[in-house]
């Protein structure tokens, strides 16, 4: 599948119902453009199983409960949902994108109590989010932004409107010749990528950043569950910046990203070493299985 978002063949199941892929359209006034009130999933299926689906869908309605935005389906609704856009659409290898919004309705100002939640699914084909940096070791930029506090925003949800400074430090980084940018939080600390988290290798260890101002991804605890029962030692902690110049690996972790190495973060470098290249090819092979 080829060419701009909106003008595609297929089909998106909006609201309870498969409909033609150009007719799933939304209103100029619905709140979630005017607010951002909108959560969503990303999803990868693999052979015809979405990995880790029921979790995706579990976290949606979590995150739409965090925004004050109740989300009228069920986990199995929207379980039954995401596999009926799939079907519709001849699909087997895909990104599944499950989205809920306040759309149009009696409200326009900040409040949106009186709107309708609305939810849609949409699954197309996506090959490596960072293209041949999966191979070779992805370039990361350092981002001007930090990950705020979790006093001022929901971190537990992924929720359409945290990911404004992901959008303006991925330009800024692209722009350096970057594939993504790498965020500090609020104290000074390692956060994550944009779009993904972010995993160091020191001395046959692993340090990864405690998610406690950062979405704890599902592809990162699966990952951790994986190094701990190949008798890694994961240690979850705070990273200073200057840490960054004793590891010798990096890798990042998402649905998008799968487990993409990482060869430059700023001026340090990092090796595509033994660890990593065998986190790839399990989590490759754990999600094919």
């Amino acid at each position: 599948m080829a060419g701009a978002y909106d003008d595609r063949d297929g089909k998106i199941w909006l609201d309870g119902k498969l409909v033609e892929w150009r007719d799933a359209n939304v209103h100029i006034l619905s709140h979630a453009l005017h607010y951002a009130s909108s959560v969503f999933e990303g999803e990868r299926a693999y052979n015809g199983k979405i990995f880790k689906s029921v979790e995706h869908s579990e976290r949606l309605l979590k995150s739409g409960e965090l925004l004050d935005m109740p989300i009228p389906y069920t986990v199995e609704e929207l379980e039954k949902a995401k596999y009926e856009a799939l079907e519709a659409n001849g699909l087997t290898d895909a990104y599944v994108r499950v989205v809920a919004w306040r759309g149009a309705g009696e409200d326009m100002g900040v409040a949106s109590a009186k709107n309708p939640v609305r939810v849609a699914v949409a699954c197309w084909e996506w090959g490596a989010y960072y293209g041949d940096a999966k191979m070779k070791g992805a370039k990361l930029d350092i981002a001007k932004w930090k990950r705020p506090s979790p006093e001022t925003i929901p971190t537990a949800a992924k929720a359409a409107g945290l990911y404004m400074i992901c959008t303006m430090s991925k330009h800024a980084a692209e722009a350096k010749g970057c594939s993504d940018a790498l965020f500090m939080d609020y104290r000074g600390y390692v956060a994550e990528a944009t779009g993904a988290n972010v995993f160091f290798v020191k001395d046959g260890e692993v340090h990864t950043p405690i998610p406690d101002a950062i979405l704890n991804g599902i592809t990162r605890q699966t990952i951790i569950a994986m190094l701990k029962d190949k008798g890694i030692n994961v240690i979850e902690r705070h990273i200073m910046p200057e840490e960054l110049a004793d590891f010798e690996q990096c890798w990042l972790t998402g649905t998008a990203a799968e487990v993409t190495p990482v060869g430059q973060i700023g001026e340090h470098t990092f090796e595509v070493g033994d660890i990593t290249r065998d986190v790839a090819e399990s989590y490759e092979a754990l999600v094919r299985a």
